[in-house]
Parts: C-alpha cells; structure tokens; sequence
C-alpha cells in the first residue's frame, strides 16, 4: 500500500522536474523574429557625418522578416530611439543640418516610412544626488542635467566586434569638483542571438534586445553619504501604455542574493500584446569586476505618467517631431542606487546598473539546471528510499508466509 501512494507522488515530481527542465532550455531561446537563427548586426558611427563632434550610434538588427533599428545619441539628453520595421531592407535616414539645428522636427526617419511597425523612446534626463539628515528628511543636491554634459566621441570605443560601444560625459558647467578626477558613462552592447550574460547581474537576454549599462567612476560624492537616482523618461504613441511589473523567484543561481527583477513594458492599450520592455534586476554593482559582496541596493520610484515638456533631446524631436507631450505620451520613473547608509559608493566611487531594453516580451528566468537538481535530490530522495523501504517490506511479509503449508 505505502509504495502504491509512493508512485503518484514520485511521478508528479518526475513530471515537474521535466517541465522545469524544457522551461530551463526554452529561456535560453527566447522569443520573437530572431528566435530562430538570430540576427545580422551592424553598428554605425554618424551615417553620412564626418564630424566627430556629436554622438550618433545606429545599431541595425536584421531578421529573417524585419529589422530593429536602435538610434543611440547623446545630443541632448542621451537617449535611444527603438524603431521595429517589417522590411529587411529598411534603413535610417538622417538629415544632420536639420538635426543640428533649433528645429530638428523631421531630420531622423525611417526608409521606407511604411515599413515602421512600432516605435519608442528611451531617454536618460537627469541624475540625482541626495542623503538623509538627521530628521530622515532627504537633501538633494544641485541636479545633474544630462543635455547639459560634454561627451567624448564614441567613435573611440566602438567595437563592431564585441558589438560595444560607450558614451562618456562630464558636466560641461558643473555645480561642483565633483567630476573632476570621474565621469558618467552609458555603455551600450548589442547582441545577434539569444543568452546570458557573464558578469553580473548575468541579465538574460534575447536577440530582440540590446542592453544599457549606466556607470558612474571616480565622481566626488558632495555629502557623507550620498545617494544617487537616474530619471528614465519614455516616449509613448497614442495608444501604449507603460506599466512596470516585478517579479520574485527564489532562484539566485545567476545573481546571488538578488531575487527581484523590474519590467517596464509597453502594452497596447486592450493589453494584448507586449510591444517593448526596459528590464533591470533590483540591484547595483561598487565594482568593475562585481561580485556577490559588491552589490548596492537598486529601488524604482513610482511611475509617472505626464505630458511634462521633455528635456532637450534631439534625436526625439527629430523623429517624432513636435508632437512629444501631446500626441505622444512620457512616463517617467526614478531609479536610486545606495543601501541604508550610502557607504558602498562613498567608499569604492564606483556605481554600475545594467539594463535590458528590446521589443516584444521580456525574457524571463526559469528554474536553473543546478536548482533543479537540488530540488531532485531534496525532494526524490526520500520518495526512492519510501519506495525501496516499501518493496522490502513487502518482499519480507511475502517471504514469510511462504514458509507455512496450506492447512488443507
């Protein structure tokens, strides 16, 4: 009896383990048009510029069916544009004395205009410095403005190999010293098929994203311990909304400690599809080689949607024209990086948080190999040695009644 209410559990957990176990490899997949056999990339410095004086990077994707532009600039606030097309063929179009000028409206476009099936913005605005006082009142320092920060040219870091790139800046009138011996940096990578990342967090990724890693080094902190926040504004058409989802699991093979990851998707507005995403894990790094002791607690604050004016960001005005905060909506959201007391930073002066930003579903982590096989082990072992225990003392009661004759 006990090993026949042993089998139904033991082949529950069987089915379980193998359905962890097709879910573990289908993550590594993912998703989308460049599921199959990944995607053609190709990076490229100011198409059709010969100056390097402003920051344009184009990141061209190609499909078996389509192609994801990615528009990474850093004149005016750094931002990204993220244009989905349904043509192979399609290309980015610039205008650079329109796109220069103080009317950029109309100077960045997609060709053929009919091939866009979806697009959206990602700008990074300002940076926040602040500390608690006594009181567990916050005081903030003089803001950083991203549009106002002189950048180097990334041609020097461009990698069409590693498919890497950087933007890195320094106020161009700071309010301190503080950037004196430090810079902020956006470092951008690209990627031509699904999988994970090595270092950490090892954000999971597919070949429908690329990632986002903000870093600020060596910058001065202006308070004992100081805190730092980015604003992350998003450009939405009529008819997207932004809605930022959490998830929890209980496995932290890839990202000791950490059991949260954040999504900030674009959802048609009937919720049924997924159109884009911003992923992040809830932590950041003190280090440039980060480990598990490295990491600096990573919060999001609130969602905002408002039709608020837009900092300077040309390549937004210049591909969606006058219409941003009227016909096109922005949300906003604060990311702030800094555990209790602020001492990771104001020890190591070193801040990374990485990103993942793409279209369609974010990817999503299923139970790893290694849990799953410590759930095997915890949970089967018992099941085999209920089992084996219960065939023995079947096989002994048999054993024993064997030994008398029938009483005829």
């Amino acid at each position: 009896m006990a090993a026949a209410a042993a089998l139904p559990v033991l082949l529950l957990l069987l089915l379980l383990l193998a359905a962890g176990g097709r879910a573990g490899a289908g993550a590594g997949t993912g998703a989308g048009a460049g599921a199959g056999g990944g995607r053609q990339v190709s990076m490229q410095y100011n198409p059709g510029w010969n100056n390097s004086s402003v920051n344009l990077l184009h990141v061209r994707a190609v499909g078996p069916s389509d192609t994801l532009h990615y528009v990474w600039s850093s004149i005016g606030a750094p931002a990204v544009l993220l244009v989905a097309s349904a043509s192979r063929s399609s290309t980015l179009r610039v205008n650079w004395t329109q796109l220069l000028s103080p009317a950029p409206a109309g100077a960045i476009w997609i060709d053929p205009p009919g091939s866009v099936i979806y697009s959206t913005a990602v700008v990074f605005t300002k940076v926040f410095e602040y500390s608690e006082a006594k009181t567990l009142e916050e005081l903030f320092y003089p803001t950083y403005d991203l549009s106002d920060f002189s950048w180097d040219s990334v041609n020097r870091t461009l990698n069409h190999t590693a498919l890497t790139a950087e933007f890195t800046g320094i106020p161009a009138t700071g309010p301190s010293g503080s950037f004196s011996n430090g810079s902020l940096a956006f470092r951008v990578t690209a990627y031509e098929a699904n999988g994970r990342d090595g270092p950490l967090p090892s954000l999971l990724h597919t070949a429908d994203s690329s990632k986002v890693e903000f870093v600020l080094a060596g910058v001065a902190p202006r308070g004992n311990s100081s805190r730092f926040a980015l604003e992350v504004a998003t450009v939405e058409e009529t008819g997207v909304v932004q809605k930022l989802r959490s998830a929890r699991s209980i496995d932290d093979e890839y990202t000791p400690t950490i059991f949260e990851t954040l999504s900030l998707v674009a959802q048609s507005q009937n919720g049924s599809s997924t159109l884009s995403f911003l992923q992040w894990k809830a932590t950041a790094y003190g280090s440039q080689t980060p480990r598990r002791e490295d990491s600096i607690q990573c919060r999001s604050h609130g969602l905002q949607a408002a039709n608020w004016t837009l900092p300077v960001s040309s390549i937004v005005h210049a591909y969606f024209g006058e219409g941003v905060g009227s016909t096109y909506t922005i949300s906003a959201i604060n990311i702030s990086f800094g555990g209790e007391d602020g001492k990771v930073y104001q020890e190591k002066r070193y801040l990374s948080w990485s990103a993942l930003l793409g279209f369609r579903q974010p990817p999503e982590d299923t139970f790893s190999p290694l849990v799953i096989s410590i759930v095997a082990v915890a949970l089967g072992t018992p099941m085999v040695m209920l089992l084996v225990g219960s065939c023995v003392v079947l096989f002994v009661q048999r054993k024993r009644y064997s030994e008398y004759e029938p009483i005829n």
